[in-house]
């Protein structure tokens, strides 16, 4: 060891400061100067507590952290005041935003409009709920329109890659009316359905594909589809394509694309390998960031209610009694799908929503809970990212997420757009220092209760309680068939006595068929004798085959 190691902590080191005794946590004189500041903001800080100030001569200035966003990523600044036309946004797209009732531009909007109209690659990063779609499809549609060039059978002019088949539908919900105004097409390619439609799309000729990386790679290796066309590709959530193990194919596809179009990327967050594609793809871009990294929402109350066990059915169920829409996050399907129906029974009607659905459940579930027919989403992490339904109240998680990332795009479902929301985290006992270490990375400080069925906490959150509504009856059973197929054994009659007396009754025809006990029997496993396969088939006798095969033997 070197001798600066072996330095106790009244031994003064090489540069006059006393250093810890290696090994001696908590012995000895604490330290002076800065050490000993990080090391009492730490402990304070393990413990729940506010660090102690520090003293001005030993003030310095503490190295900002790692940043995940690359360089560039400071806070755009914004006017207070601005329109669409003001930013460069077509008239004919102006009039369907108006329709639609949007008139203001969201600050994502505002930062980046200029740079992607202008043609700009373009990194932007916008808390979920911020705007990102509208701000990557008004520039998109715009400058197709300008463009010289014409839609081709399978070469989309546009592309706009997304994780998740939800999302996928929901950018093409915000891109479609804006494409029809101008005379261009617009499709959608993911998987879980039938691929004919999206072919014949394709064949079609589309000026903006919206795809999953899976279901577009498939179709292309199948000749369906051609990239080469393709002047403006966007990366939607690439943070989350990322976390789903879809960069290789994402960098495949981007390969497929011409170098000289245009490329924007927006996401909620810039880490977890994005970085790369950025580097890869795309050329000296302007990056806008209007959300810090870990940005929860200031119109969004956080709760953490701490239950036992043994309460926390009911007071999920009386979370989601409320009159307003709720969403209830679940870890996995099949507790997303048992909640939901347990939901159903106890008159709070429930859909569910997780990866085991086939996309038309999917679908269907998902519209029964944008129009309002069940107040109630139970879903996997699955919507996280692609459900964008307007006026939910309440998000519960009902099982806390796994990071922090996830608590916030969950929580995302809420308080969109400017407008209020609740977030209730519950949380077990064995789940309590969990929730707290998850609630620190979100940079979010709840408002912890213990609490009861019935409690008043609970009241105020949701307010008065839906009417019951009574379950739908459970559908009648089927009724079985009687023939066909093959029949169970019976009873004690399939026993080897049983076997043998099928065997032996078969030498007389008759007993083959009512041998005793253990001739129906029989029926249910294969024919080990010619005569019981003759008594079976009930064409000729047990004798007459016995016979013939005897001669043919000769």
């Amino acid at each position: 060891m070197s001798s600066a190691q072996n330095t106790t902590a009244g031994t003064p080191a090489g540069d006059g400061r006393p250093r810890r005794r290696r090994g001696g946590r908590g012995r000895g004189t604490r330290p002076d100067g800065d050490q000993s500041q990080a090391q009492g903001q730490a402990q304070a800080t393990s413990q729940g507590s506010a660090p102690a100030a520090p003293r001005p001569a030993a003030a310095r200035p503490v190295a900002p952290a790692t940043p995940v966003v690359p360089v560039g990523d400071v806070a755009t600044v914004l006017p207070t005041d601005t329109t669409f036309e003001a930013l460069g946004v077509p008239a004919p797209l102006v009039e369907v935003l108006t329709t639609s009732g949007i008139t203001a531009p969201f600050p994502i909007q505002v930062a980046t409009l200029p740079d992607t109209l202008a043609g700009r690659d373009v990194l932007g990063r916008g808390r979920t709920g911020s705007g990102k779609t509208l701000a990557f499809s008004l520039p998109l549609v715009a400058r197709l329109a300008a463009s010289d060039s014409r839609r081709a059978p399978k070469r989309p002019r546009a592309l706009i890659l997304v994780p998740t088949r939800e999302l996928a539908n929901q950018v093409a919900a915000v891109v479609d009316p804006l494409a029809t105004a101008l005379g261009m097409r617009t499709t959608v390619v993911f998987g879980g359905v039938g691929q004919n439609p999206q072919v014949q799309a394709l064949a079609a000729g589309v000026d903006v594909l919206i795809a999953c990386p899976g279901r577009l790679e498939d179709l292309i290796g199948q000749g369906h589809a051609d990239l080469s066309a393709v002047e403006i590709t966007i990366l939607d959530e690439a943070d989350h394509m990322a976390d789903l193990g879809f960069l290789p194919g994402v960098k495949r596809l981007l390969d497929r694309t011409p170098k000289v179009g245009q490329r924007l990327l927006f996401s909620a967050t810039l880490d977890n390998g994005v970085d790369v594609l950025v580097k890869r793809y795309l050329s000296s871009p302007t990056t806008h960031s209007v959300d810090p990294a870990v940005a929860p929402v200031s119109t969004m109350t956080h709760h953490v209610f701490r239950v036992d066990a043994a309460d926390k059915g009911e007071i999920v169920k009386q979370l989601a009694s409320g009159l307003g829409r709720s969403v209830l996050f679940m870890r996995t399907k099949h507790q997303a799908k048992k909640l939901a129906k347990q939901l159903t029974a106890a008159g709070v009607p429930a859909v569910d929503l997780h990866g085991n659905l086939s996309q038309n459940a999917r679908e269907r579930n998902l519209e029964a809970f944008s129009t309002g027919e069940t107040r109630v989403l139970v879903a996997t992490d699955i919507a996280a990212r692609g459900i964008h339904v307007d006026d939910v109240a309440l998000v519960v998680h009902v099982d806390p997420p796994a990071e922090h990332k996830a608590y916030l795009h969950r929580s995302g479902r809420t308080a969109r757009a400017g407008a209020g929301g609740i977030v209730v985290t519950i949380a077990t006992p064995d789940q309590a220092g969990e929730v707290r270490l998850l609630t620190r990375q979100a940079g979010i400080t709840p408002e912890v209760a213990a609490i009861k069925p019935g409690a008043r906490e609970i009241v105020a959150l949701t307010g008065p309680a839906a009417p019951y509504v009574e379950p739908a009856p459970a559908p009648a059973p089927q009724p079985q068939g009687t023939g066909g197929g093959r029949r169970r054994r019976s009873g004690g009659s399939g026993t080897p006595g049983g076997s043998a007396a099928a065997s032996s009754g078969g030498r007389g025809g008759a007993a083959a068929t009512s041998g005793g006990r253990g001739g129906a029997s029989r029926n249910a496993g294969p024919a080990r004798t010619r005569a019981e396969l003759a008594a079976r088939a009930g064409t000729h006798s047990a004798a007459a085959i016995s016979g013939r095969s005897r001669r043919g033997g000769r």
